[in-house]
């Protein structure tokens, strides 16, 4: 993938997709490059029950892991979130 704004992302969790190893699979076993490995499997979410506020929680504390601040990774999750797939 470059970085021409083809960028694809998680519409579950935001994270950026930037390799096919990093992809969900579909109910067939098929990549899905709409959703990351750690949320989508097998066609399903991987935690049906999960509310978006959790998923933001848990956004928030791997980017921290990352070194980001907890107000910016919050911000920027409480902004990306709403727009995806699974949240609208």
């Amino acid at each position: 993938m470059n970085n021409t704004g083809n960028e694809r992302f998680c519409q579950s969790c935001g994270m950026p997709l930037t390799e096919e190893k990093l992809y969900g699979t579909n109910a067939d076993g098929t990549k899905t490059d709409e959703f990351c490995l750690y949320c989508f499997k097998d066609g399903d979410y991987i935690d049906k029950d999960m509310t978006m506020d959790q998923m933001l929680d848990i956004c928030v504390r791997e980017m921290k892991k990352q070194g980001m601040p907890d107000n910016k990774a919050r911000g920027m999750m409480e902004e990306v979130l709403p727009k995806l797939k699974r949240w609208q």
